[in-house]
């Protein structure tokens, strides 16, 4: 595991908030030259601190704000059907997270779409259409009380 010193997690922060803004400007904040923020950059990256860059796009505005998380069940929680479940999963556009997990259930998926006849027809002709669901048991999200994708550190 790389050590992170305090500068790297403050950086790791300004990335988090906003990875648009220009190497200089993340070197003001830090009080460091832009040589030195970009070899910090270059290393986090090389060493898969930091994964990837992406645009959060708004929900709403692309007809996507339909939340879902389906809690599924395997018909039986054996190697072939876990696999094959995951495999399938993969393919399937609507589904942004899923958590292999413990408990009742095997899995709980979020998934995004534009309405409640949209998540019908998804259920209907692409999540049970997968082999081995024993069950499935939906929560529709009423408000987004908290949405990050920054880790604090």
């Amino acid at each position: 595991m790389l050590k992170l010193d305090e500068t790297d997690i403050k950086l790791l922060a300004l990335l988090q908030g906003n990875c648009k803004q220009t190497t200089a400007a993340y070197a003001h904040r830090l009080n460091l030259s832009t040589t030195a923020v970009y070899e910090r950059i270059k290393r986090l990256e090389k060493t898969k601190v930091i994964a990837g860059y992406v645009a959060l796009i708004d929900k709403k505005k692309v007809n996507k704000a339909f939340t879902v998380l389906c809690h599924v069940k395997l018909s039986q929680h054996i190697k072939e059907y876990v696999l094959k479940f995951e495999r399938e999963v993969l393919k399937l556009d609507e589904v942004v997270e899923c958590y292999h997990i413990s408990g009742d259930y095997d899995y709980i998926l979020k998934i995004h779409v534009g309405d409640m006849e949209a998540y019908r027809d998804f259920m209907v002709t692409k999540l049970t259409a997968i082999n081995n669901i024993g069950s499935t048991q939906s929560s529709f999200v009423i408000n987004e009380v908290k949405h990050t994708t920054a880790i604090r550190l």
